[in-house]
């Protein structure tokens, strides 16, 4: 099976607690010796600890994702809010730093704290893999004083695997094809497989399936009659099989444009909820404008307030031609939101723009003479929000009191900058 696969030499480097240890190197701290709760809002009791490090979870048991005032009364545990802009660019010289050691393609930035590097080819510079490993993760402790775990593998799922699975605990894991069985295939539950998530795995599990190995030994047939394409991926990655190049996602079809947004106050009215759904449906349709990508489907998610009986909705509806167009995804989540809205206060949002093709491979309508001069509206305004910023041009409902599209411009991902 293996006999004619690429073997490459891809490592997926993660760099350990990272907001925490970000946030102990600027205030003079141990990370490995310090309990470190970085939180999102220290003013706040229901402030989301956004990272935990390691003695503060092994100790206390406070894990990210917890609230403020879940984390024991205790002096020996430092609270801290984080940088935001800071962590960023800390991310932004560590990708400079392997610049050092591969050219810029051969380095994918998976997340503010992950990337995938391939090192093929830098044998004769940097010597064995490992040794160039081991050499990255020095420098990283002797420059930012960061701890980094790396996996490694023949392809990106499985060096992925190999730090999620073995790295995180030892530092440094190297899979090879030959380990799939053994390493691999004992793996359970299914959700701990890079890509399964637990919807997934529950219909895993209700077709018998509760390892990977369980899922590499079902016919293929089996699997693609159930999943279509997602069956052919599901089992070919639990044979470790990976033919994707560097940065593309792993499983196709996950692509989307979304946006989700706590509010900072339960809203009441139908035209204070409308005036942020609208914000958002501008950023969404930016996104996928800027990627020269339009969508069918949009998808609503309303998340309700503690107070109300009921947790929410989450709707969808495709429409009969692809769009990036604002106000026309904006529309239909207004039809989406009167439809199924129960009149509950409102404290979460989520849009979504998904079933995306290229713009290019939309058909003009001749009857519409207004869509090629909504289209270079659209794009003008991308083009000076990217120049001067994304608040240089606002709708005037962003200017009322529920509003958040000026207050959300002094965040980074949600926090202070």
């Amino acid at each position: 099976m293996y006999k004619h696969l690429p073997d490459r030499k891809i490592v997926c480097l993660d760099m350990r607690s990272f907001y925490a240890s970000c946030a102990a190197v600027i205030e003079g701290l141990d990370v490995t010796k310090t309990s470190i709760a970085v939180i999102g809002n220290k003013e706040r009791k229901g402030g989301i600890v956004l990272a935990a490090s390691p003695l503060l979870k092994k100790k206390f048991g406070v894990e990210s994702c917890m609230r403020l005032f879940e984390i024991p009364d205790d002096p020996s545990i430092h609270l801290i809010e984080p940088q935001m802009a800071l962590y960023i660019e800390i991310s932004m010289e560590i990708t400079r730093l392997l610049n050092n050691y591969v050219p810029k393609e051969a380095i994918h930035v998976y997340s503010i704290d992950e990337s995938f590097i391939d090192l093929g080819g830098t044998e004769r510079l940097w010597g064995p893999v490992e040794e160039t490993v081991q050499r990255i993760q020095d420098d990283l402790e002797n420059q930012f004083q960061l701890r980094s775990a790396c996996g490694i593998g023949p392809n990106m799922l499985m060096a992925k695997l190999a730090l999620d699975i073995e790295a995180k605990k030892t530092g440094i894991a190297r899979w090879t094809y030959e380990d799939v069985p053994t390493k691999l295939w004992p793996v359970a539950p299914l959700s701990r497989m890079w890509g399964i998530g637990s919807r997934l795995e529950k219909t895993l599990n209700d077709m018998g399936l509760y390892s990977v190995g369980d899922l590499a030994h079902e016919p293929l047939e089996v699997l693609e009659k159930k999943f279509g394409l997602m069956g052919n991926q599901l089992y070919h990655h639990a044979h470790g099989i990976d033919l994707s190049d560097l940065g593309a996602p792993l499983v196709e079809g996950q692509k989307s444009y979304g946006k989700g947004q706590v509010l900072y106050r339960d809203y009441n009215k139908r035209e204070d909820v409308l005036t942020v759904m609208l914000e958002m449906c501008e950023d969404v349709a930016r996104r996928a404008r800027e990627a020269r990508k339009v969508g069918r489907t949009v998808h609503l998610s309303i998340g309700y307030s503690k107070r109300s009986l009921s947790g929410g909705f989450s709707r969808s509806r495709s429409m009969g031609e692809a769009t990036n167009d604002t106000m026309k995804i904006y529309q239909l989540c207004i039809t989406l939101f009167d439809k199924f809205h129960d009149g509950s206060s409102v404290r979460r949002l989520s849009i979504s723009l998904t079933n995306l093709e290229e713009e290019h491979s939309v058909q003009l309508n001749l009857f519409d003479n207004q869509s090629e001069r909504t289209r270079q509206l659209g794009a003008t305004i991308d083009a000076l929000r990217s120049k001067y910023g994304s608040n240089a041009i606002l709708r005037a409902v962003s200017y009322t009191e529920a509003g958040t599209a000026i207050e959300r411009d002094k965040l980074i991902g949600g926090h202070k900058k």
